[in-house]
């Protein structure tokens, strides 16, 4: 009889424990509820019982309920059955809640020395320090396992776990070691880094960093120190001590000369020509692969064009354009080549005519579907400046239709809807406008977004949409490289439409036109207008912005910038701009920035 019993309470017990749920008793421990999730685990634990996720979390209930003798007795039941020393941990952490620290570092050791033993129970052992908030403990476990198995890749722990104790050095020394066995991830520590580095090289971090770099390259010399020293250099925008480090890496790996483009690139985005320019021409010296050459003969002719200042210059430039479209001729592989002449023609040559009349040419070619697709959208583009509207409609239709569903459609559709915007017809540029927001491609979304808001804030004010249909028009002429015309334009609608709400979206158009003129004060008085008599509209925190970052690269008056990055930091705390405003703001006020 008493065997039938035992049987039946045995059945019952595994029934009630498999009918418990896991998520459950998850759900109660994380809300707190530490009586209602012991008594579930318990129950799992009868056919689990060696379960370490379960075992843990019992453990911490007792815990939390201040049951710490409960929660000894099964530690130690655990210690003996699994053998693994995390129990040993947690029996060492039973310890210290009851402030017996002598014995709690006893066991603490004995964790260690079994980790050392057995280094597979290096994780395991260096998460329930972790969790415990036993930091010493936790890398004490990591760089043991790291003494024992140097194989093993616990550098990405360690150096969180420095960086929680502000040791900033062995923080960043793990990184390196890190990327060294993780390549890929370099530009996720490059983030992450970046949290530490500033402009100022001075700066005690950049030194540390630097100090870093430096002990690891002399210690066993690899291309990745000279990579993190580009990097380095380039965050303090020194480009041209990036470009020797990115030679160095060259001479070691020349089958690579990507991080050459990049910092060519990166170097002329931040007006650092001169650098841009001698990296250019390094690459055109060096390389055999006529995509790099073609590349990097293009944008050497760019930057020669943001640069140049007389007639003699851009004939120089075009006879340039011509030799290398000789050389490589039209077809598949010069289109960037035929983009960047084009480009050139319509904006610099003032010969739009000509620029249409060469890509029609050029599209002759035995081309791939995108390239074509690339070399209709410049000819689309080119009918907008022209005014040629329902041609380059026909043009960005092709485009959507030839590269359904890719990025480079939803920008046709975008421009379909802007060119429907400068015709004046705002209807249906926003039906247009409204299905594009939901678009894959983020830019072209939020480009679509933004040009919505605008016509919705602004049509049907009066009958005629007058004033929208000036601006529109004032758009249009800015990208036809008329600036003077587009001023004009503005400068109209502040006389006739000086009530309508299109006014301070004006005033900062007029602004960024009169800066691209560098009429810098003329752009500072319409800035400070949107402060003084649109203070309470969208755009005051961009006149804020614009306006310090005028008196601080132009106008050189840094405590009238220092004034207006304060006023986005104290009352436009939900700007775009408020992170670059802060930064801008600490650096000028003398900030040590990590």
């Amino acid at each position: 009889m008493k065997l039938v019993v035992c049987f039946f309470v045995s059945v019952f017990c595994l029934v009630s424990s498999a009918q418990v749920n896991p998520e459950l008793a998850k759900e109660y421990y994380q809300k707190g509820e530490f009586e209602k999730a012991l008594v579930l685990y318990k129950k799992l634990l009868v056919t689990s019982s060696l379960h370490p996720d379960y075992n843990i979390k019992l453990i911490d209930c007792h815990q939390q309920l201040n049951q710490l003798k409960a929660a000894q007795e099964h530690i130690e039941t655990q210690i003996f059955q699994s053998r693994h020393p995390q129990f040993l941990v947690e029996l060492g952490y039973n310890y210290q809640l009851q402030n017996k620290l002598e014995l709690a570092n006893f066991n603490y050791d004995r964790a260690l020395l079994l980790v050392e033993e057995e280094p597979k129970y290096v994780y395991g052992v260096a998460q329930r320090f972790e969790s415990h908030s036993l930091i010493s403990q936790a890398i004490q476990s990591y760089e043991i396992g790291l003494a024992v198995a140097p194989n093993a890749t616990y550098y990405y722990q360690l150096a969180g776990l420095y960086a929680a104790k502000q040791n900033i050095e062995k923080m960043m020394e793990r990184y390196m070691d890190y990327v060294k066995t993780n390549p890929p991830y370099m530009n996720q520590v490059m983030r992450l880094l970046a949290d530490y580095i500033s402009e100022d090289s001075s700066q005690p971090y950049n030194q540390l960093f630097k100090k870093v770099l430096l002990k690891k390259s002399q210690a066993t010399p690899d291309p990745l120190w000279n990579k993190w020293l580009s990097w380095l250099y380039v965050q303090q925008k020194q480009f041209s001590k990036a470009f020797v480090q990115e030679k160095a890496v060259y001479r070691r790996t020349p089958e690579s000369l990507q991080g050459l483009i990049n910092l060519a690139v990166l170097a002329n985005q931040q007006k650092a020509y001169k650098t841009a320019l001698n990296v250019f021409e390094f690459i055109i010296q060096n390389s055999t692969d006529s995509r790099f050459l073609i590349l990097a003969n293009c944008k050497l002719l760019e930057i020669k064009l943001d640069i140049a200042s007389d007639s003699k210059s851009y004939q120089d430039i075009k006879a340039s354009y011509v030799v290398l479209l000789d050389r490589y001729q039209l077809g598949q592989q010069s289109i960037e080549l035929q983009l960047s002449y084009a480009h050139f023609l319509a904006f610099y040559d003032n010969n739009t005519q000509g620029a249409t009349i060469f890509l029609k040419t050029a599209l002759k070619e035995n081309l791939s579907v995108l390239s074509a697709a690339k070399l209709k959208m410049k000819l689309a583009d080119l009918f907008v400046v022209q005014n040629k509207f329902n041609q380059a409609l026909v043009y960005y239709t092709q485009i959507q239709m030839a590269v359904k569903n890719s990025p480079l459609a939803q920008q046709a559709r975008f421009k379909v809807a802007k060119t429907s915007y400068y015709k004046g017809d705002f209807d249906w540029a926003e039906t247009q406008l409204k299905v594009l927001k939901s678009s894959t491609s983020q830019l072209t979304a939020n480009d679509a977004l933004q040009l919505q808001l605008f016509i919705t804030d602004h049509i049907g004010i009066d009958s005629f949409n007058s004033a929208l249909k000036r601006y529109a028009k004032a758009d249009l002429l800015s990208v036809q490289n008329k600036p003077k015309e587009a001023l004009m334009m503005l400068d109209s609608i502040l006389k006739d439409y000086n009530t309508n709400p299109i006014i301070d979206q004006v005033l900062l158009f007029q602004a960024q036109l009169y800066e691209s003129q560098k009429q810098y004060m003329k752009a500072a008085s319409n800035y400070l207008q949107i402060i003084k008599d649109h203070k309470k509209e969208i755009l005051v925190d961009d006149a804020y912005f614009f306006l310090a970052e005028l008196y601080r690269t132009h106008l050189e008056d840094l405590e009238k910038a220092k004034f207006n990055y304060e006023s986005i930091i104290f009352n436009h705390e939900d700007s775009i701009h408020f992170v670059e405003a802060r930064h801008q703001y600490r650096i000028l006020r003398g900030d040590l920035i990590n």
